[in-house]
This record gives C-alpha cells, sequence and structure tokens, in this order.
C-alpha cells in the first residue's frame, strides 16, 4: 500500500485499480519499472527534502529516497518511510519549488502516520463488503435470490466506498502539512499550485468520468483551490528558488535527459548552440551512451576545466573512461569525486571498483576499506556487496569472499543462492567470530524464505 501523489489517475488508472484495490501506485510497481542509483541526483533531492523533515519534525536519517525510471507524473510514500519519486516528475516540473512542493506532500504522508492508517481503513472497509455478502447469503437462503445478488455484487463498490473517503482525506491533509512545512522553511507553495495547473489538472475529465467509488484522490480543481487560500496568505507566497537549488535542479534534469532519452532527443533539447553547463553535461551523457569517447570528453574536460571542485562532473569523467575499458585512467577522477564528496557511498564503491579491475591484488586492500565505509552507510546494497567479493577473492579469503556473495544474493531476493554461499562461508570460517555468525545467521534467514516458497509452490501445485 503506498500513499501517493498522483496515484494513477492519468495512466491506466481503471488497470491499476484492478490491480492495487486502491488506485495507488505500489513499491512493487516502481521495482519493475527499475530503481536509478545516481550521488548527485540522490543529494540534489536530500537537499531539498531534509528542511522539509526536520519542519515535519521526522529524522532526515530514518527517510530513504527512491528515484524510479518511469515517465508518468508520480511520487508516493511506500514500506514505511520510503519516499520514491518518478524520473517523469522531475522531468516535468519547470521550477525547483514543484519539486520541493511535491516532497513537501510525500512528507505529510509520513508525518501524518498515513500508511498504517491506511492498512486500518482498508480492514474496517472489507468489515462492510464481509457484511454486506453476508446479508446477500441470507437473503438467497430466505427465498429473495435477487436481493441477495445486488448485496454480494455490491461488496466491492461499499468496501471501496469506504476506503476511498478515507484515502481522500489523508491527501487532503498532506496537501494542507506541506503548505505549512514550505511555509516554515521560508519557501512558496507557489509550486504546489502551479505543479497541479500544468501536469494534473488538464486531465480532470478522466477523473470526473469514473465511478465515484475509484477516486482515492479529491478533484485536482478542488484542491488547487483549497491550497490557493492558504499559499496565498502565506508569508513566503512571493519566496522565490534560491540559486543553488535552481543549478541543482538545471543539472539534475539535464542528466536524466542525457540517461533516459536518446541522442536525438538530447541534442534537440540541448543544441550545440547551448554553451551552458547543464546543456554540456548532457550531451556528455549522450555522448558516452553511443560510446563517442571523444566528443563526452570534450564537453566534460571543458566543463571540468570551468569547475574543478565539481564531484559529479569527476565523477562522470571516471566512469566513462571505466566503462570505456581504462580502468587505470579512471582512477584519478573517481578518487578526486571523493576528496570532493567525502562520505558518498557510491563514489566509494566507484574508487573500489576501479582499483579492483585496474590493480587486482595491489588494490585490494584499499578497496575492501572503501566498500566497507559504504556498506556501514547501505548495508542493503547488493552491488557493493558483490564488489566486495571481488576484492576478497584478489586477496584470497576465499571464505570471506563466499560471505559477501551470500550477503549479495540475499539482498538481491536469491535466497537459494544465499544458502548456498553462506554454507560454503561457514565450513572455511573460524568459529565464535562475528562473520561466522553472519553466515549462520544468512543460512537461518536465507533457508526460511527457501522454505516458505518452496511450501507455497507446493499448495499451488
Amino acid at each position: 500500500m503506498a500513499a501517493s501523489w498522483f496515484g494513477a489517475t492519468i495512466r491506466g488508472f481503471a488497470a491499476a485499480a484492478l490491480a492495487s484495490g486502491a488506485l495507488l501506485t505500489s513499491a512493487g510497481a516502481a521495482a519493475a519499472q527499475g530503481l536509478i542509483r545516481d550521488a548527485e541526483i540522490e543529494d540534489t533531492l536530500r537537499v531539498y527534502q531534509e528542511p522539509l523533515l526536520r519542519a515535519a519534525n521526522l529524522n532526515p536519517a530514518d527517510i530513504d529516497m527512491y528515484i524510479v525510471n518511469d515517465p508518468s507524473i508520480n511520487a508516493f510514500v511506500s514500506g514505511g518511510q520510503n519516499i520514491f519519486v518518478h524520473t517523469g516528475l522531475i522531468l516535468a516540473a519547470d521550477t525547483p519549488n514543484e519539486v520541493i512542493g511535491v516532497l513537501a506532500h510525500e512528507t505529510g504522508h509520513i508525518a501524518g502516520g498515513h500508511l498504517a492508517r491506511s492498512r486500518e481503513a482498508m480492514g474496517q472497509s472489507m468489515g462492510a463488503a464481509l457484511i454486506s455478502i453476508g446479508l446477500g447469503v441470507l437473503a438467497i437462503a430466505a427465498g429473495a435470490p435477487d436481493a441477495g445478488a445486488v448485496l454480494i455484487s455490491g461488496s466491492q463498490g461499499i468496501a471501496m466506498g469506504n476506503f476511498v473517503r478515507h484515502t481522500q482525506v489523508q491527501e487532503s491533509a498532506a496537501d494542507q502539512a506541506a503548505t505549512s512545512y514550505l511555509e516554515a522553511t521560508g519557501q512558496s507553495g507557489r509550486g504546489l499550485i502551479s505543479f497541479f495547473n500544468e501536469n494534473i489538472r488538464p486531465y480532470e475529465f478522466l477523473t470526473r468520468r469514473a465511478p465515484p467509488w475509484m477516486m482515492t484522490h479529491p478533484f485536482s480543481s478542488d484542491r488547487v483551490e483549497s491550497l490557493r487560500q492558504r499559499v496565498m496568505a502565506g508569508e513566503h507566497y512571493n519566496a522565490t528558488d534560491s540559486e543553488d537549488n535552481i543549478r541543482r535542479f538545471r543539472f539534475m534534469q539535464a542528466k536524466l535527459i542525457g540517461f533516459i532519452q536518446n541522442q536525438g532527443q538530447t541534442l534537440a533539447r540541448y543544441p550545440l548552440s547551448d554553451v551552458s553547463q547543464p546543456a554540456r553535461y548532457a550531451r556528455a551523457v549522450a555522448y558516452y551512451r553511443v560510446s563517442d569517447l571523444p566528443r563526452a570528453r570534450t564537453e566534460l574536460e571543458s566543463l571540468i576545466a570551468e569547475d574543478p571542485r565539481n564531484p559529479y562532473f569527476q565523477e562522470l569523467m571516471g566512469q566513462i573512461l571505466f566503462e570505456n575499458g581504462r580502468a587505470e585512467e579512471s582512477i584519478p577522477f573517481h578518487r578526486r569525486s571523493l576528496e570532493l564528496a567525502p562520505g558518498q557511498p557510491l563514489l566509494q564503491i566507484n574508487l573500489a571498483r576501479a582499483l579492483n579491475a585496474a590493480h587486482g591484488r595491489d588494490g585490494a586492500d584499499e578497496a575492501v576499506n572503501l566498500l566497507q565505509q559504504a556498506l556501514n552507510h547501505e548495508p542493503n546494497n547488493a552491488f557493493a556487496w558483490r564488489e566486495l567479493a571481488v576484492s576478497r577473492d584478489l586477496k584470497g579469503q576465499q571464505a570471506l569472499a563466499e560471505l559477501a556473495s551470500a550477503e549479495q544474493n540475499f539482498h538481491l531476493g536469491d535466497f537459494g543462492a544465499a544458502v548456498s554461499f553462506a554454507e560454503r562461508a561457514r565450513r572455511g570460517l573460524p568459529r565464535n567470530t562475528p562473520d561466522y555468525q553472519r553466515a549462520m545467521d544468512l543460512l537461518t534467514f536465507a533457508g526460511e524464505e527457501v522454505r516458505e516458497r518452496a511450501q507455497e509452490r507446493g499448495r499451488r501445485g
């Protein structure tokens, strides 16, 4: 279940309603589309989000942010305190304030405990549906089959009707909370209104044709007018985006366009006549994606010359060189990116990977140290565990390499492979050590998952 900014009102709302029962986007759907990891974009969204979380009396360290590679305009909260933002929403926004307004709305869902309350409301709604079904059965037994059939067939509508009234209240509450957080952080709420008007309100005619019991969100026109009153009365209504927020926004969009769209689309958006830094950044990514290394390097070298302290220019140059078979040449750029943005797990993983590829065993000691630091911040990062397995293997530490591979597969959800690697690690590790105990834990947890899935397959069979 997910508390969402927009749900699925525009794109396939009927199918979404049948799939989720509530017109809400789920974390499973996000996983199906694919998550994007990018240190720069994640950093930008954190900079936008953290003041809002503090205004809501939430600890930023407790909130995780995920970028979903999906062209639809959506953001949502799911699985506890996790915020998911679609790339389509970022690219549809015209200003940083619009993105920040959406993040403020999602913060309102978390602060309001809406996920937990939605589960409770779903249970209550199902209770009403079961009563309707029971009355229908009694009516049939009493000799009124037509009335009984109506009661039974209407049970889903009763359940959904009760539930959507609850979610509409939540969406309105999150809207109002968002304006409070924006005001508390000295920011305008105009982005909320402009984003609605430009990206959601034009499609309201579709939602007005939907059955009322499918409408988990209030009509966008009603939301806009309700927001407008509070936003215009705010002290910071005329506040503008900071130069830093604008700069971050332009680079975030440029990078996404370069990576997500094809070269022709990128050059149409950022033609050669545009010599701004975001334009050159987007073109560098586009050239890199079609393996045009000379032009990618030319664009990036001009950017690095202008701003040698930008860690993400350095990171991208390192990535381009590494993925073109120049691991040794990429190391100084990866090292410089980490010097400029210390403690960033993704940058630590990049450098470790380059050290493994370029120096083998001679680079493995530093790589292990970097990867352990990254995993202290992101213990569920399967890619980091994979690189740690490579580093351990290069050092001749076979049992520890097996343990890292067990961790990798556990976090990927391949529990059978996790059991296999954990068992091999257990045999080679000294007893009564933390590593041995971790291997035993993985055997227990992954083994239980394997047994449960086998039982489920047996029941289905």
